[in-house]
C-alpha cells in the first residue's frame, strides 16, 4: 500500500467515524425551552425569557431552524423574521450551537439552510442582522456567508449604546446582506 493510499483509508475511517450531520428542522413549542437553554449557554446572545423563546417557536416556526442531533433533541437553532415593511429582507434574530457541536460548520448550515428557504418560499433577496462589536464568530459568520453568495455587506450602527435602558450593553451594528445571489 502507497502512503497516498494509507491515507486515503485513513480519511475513509475518519470519516465514518464522525457523527451524523444534524437534522435542519422548523422548530416546534416544545423545543423552545431547549433553544432558551442553549442561547443562556452560549453567553454570547442577549437572553429573552424562555416564554419568548416558546412564542417564537409557535409564531415564527417558518423564519426559524433547529438542529436536531442523534437524539432528536435541538443542538443548535436560527430565528428570523420577513420584515412586514420590507418583504424581501428576511431578518437573522439569533444563531446558537451547542457547545458540544461547535467548530463543525453548523451556524454556517443553519444560516444556509434557512435562507434558502425562505428565499424560495418568499422571494427573500436580502439578509439582516445585528452584531455588537467584538462578536468575531457572528462577524465571520455573516461576512463569509455573503462572500459565498457574491453579496454586499453595509454596516451601520442600529442601536447606540445609550438606548439600552439597563446599561451596559454594546451597540448592536445593523448589517445589510445582498443582493442575495446563488
Amino acid at each position: 500500500m502507497t502512503a497516498a493510499q494509507a491515507d486515503l483509508a485513513r480519511a475513509r475511517q475518519d470519516f465514518a467515524e464522525l457523527p451524523p450531520v444534524p437534522r435542519l428542522e422548523c422548530p416546534e413549542v416544545a423545543d423552545g425551552a431547549a433553544i432558551w437553554r442553549i442561547a443562556r449557554d452560549s453567553k454570547t446572545l442577549d437572553l429573552n425569557s424562555s416564554y419568548s423563546y416558546l412564542l417564537w417557536c409557535r409564531d415564527f416556526a417558518g423564519t426559524s431552524l433547529v438542529a436536531r442531533g442523534a437524539d432528536g433533541e435541538p443542538v443548535g437553532f436560527i430565528t428570523g423574521y420577513v420584515r412586514p415593511e420590507r418583504p424581501g429582507t428576511l431578518v437573522v434574530w439569533q444563531v446558537a450551537v451547542d457547545e458540544t457541536h461547535r467548530g463543525r460548520g453548523l451556524a454556517a448550515a443553519l444560516l444556509e439552510g434557512l435562507t434558502s428557504r425562505v428565499a424560495a418560499e418568499r422571494g427573500v433577496t436580502a439578509l439582516e442582522t445585528t452584531i455588537t462589536p467584538g462578536n468575531t464568530a457572528s462577524e465571520r459568520l455573516f461576512t463569509s456567508y455573503a462572500e459565498r453568495h457574491g453579496a454586499g455587506v453595509t454596516r451601520e450602527v442600529l442601536f447606540d449604546a445609550a438606548l439600552f435602558p439597563d446599561g451596559g450593553h454594546d451597540p448592536e451594528v445593523l448589517y445589510r446582506i445582498g443582493p442575495l445571489g446563488d
